[in-house]
């Protein structure tokens, strides 16, 4: 896969970084030169000095043959464009953006642009939004069976019980992350927005469990 990132930030340095390691050709624009040092001198990748919305400046990173964009530079306007320019002029499928203002946020989405929400972030949220199944684990047990791993939830498992999401995905959930203090979950605990889910599934299940997290609960 192909993937055009504009931002060179935090963020935009430490996603291209995990999409070259996992065997993805890699662009990252930014307009300050010195923000690729972040990328570090494994990087394999292209660097390219400009504005990551200049009709230009995406097609020499590649634009026309990417298969994903991230837009995760510092400001909501100029990912908001640039965003739009992948998508509407270059037809590229997979469009993520950084947006700082949540308010901002629901009305991308329904443009059909998803959205990554500055705090909290991760690298991860942004590989599953560009199509990837993560398969990090925070800790495994000597077997190699079983594994701890953090979980992208979808929205519409706002206001589920701990015990409807442990029988609907077949994960356990281990502790949650909630506005930075460990909560150890209780039967009737309910999940709530911006908490981190972290949980116990068999190595071999983890795929389909984060498949099922990340979409839309079934209501049946």
């Amino acid at each position: 896969m192909r993937v055009v990132i504009m931002g060179c930030g935090r963020v935009g340095s430490s996603l291209a970084r995990a999409m070259v390691k996992r065997g993805h050709e890699v662009a990252v624009i930014d307009r300050n030169p010195s923000a690729f040092t972040r990328l570090g001198d494994g990087f394999t990748g292209q660097r390219i000095v400009g504005v990551g919305f200049d009709r230009d400046v995406l097609i020499k990173a590649g634009i026309e043959q990417a298969d994903a964009f991230a837009a995760v530079s510092s400001g909501d306007n100029s990912n908001i464009i640039s965003a739009r320019v992948a998508r509407e002029t270059f037809d590229v499928e997979r469009v993520v953006a950084r947006i700082y203002d949540a308010k901002r946020a629901a009305v991308y989405e329904r443009l059909g642009i998803p959205t990554v929400a500055t705090v909290p972030w991760t690298t991860e949220r942004f590989v599953s939004a560009l199509g990837e199944v993560s398969t990090t684990t925070e800790w495994r047990d000597p077997s190699g069976t079983l594994a701890i791993a953090q979980l992208e939830i979808d929205e519409s498992w706002i206001g589920t019980t701990v015990v409807k999401f442990q029988e609907l995905t077949g994960a356990r959930i281990s502790f949650i992350n909630r506005v930075g203090n460990p909560v150890l979950p209780e039967a009737k605990t309910v999940l709530q927005q911006d908490d981190v889910v972290f949980a116990a599934v068999l190595l071999e299940r983890l795929a389909e469990t984060r498949t099922i997290a990340a979409s839309p609960i079934d209501a049946d």
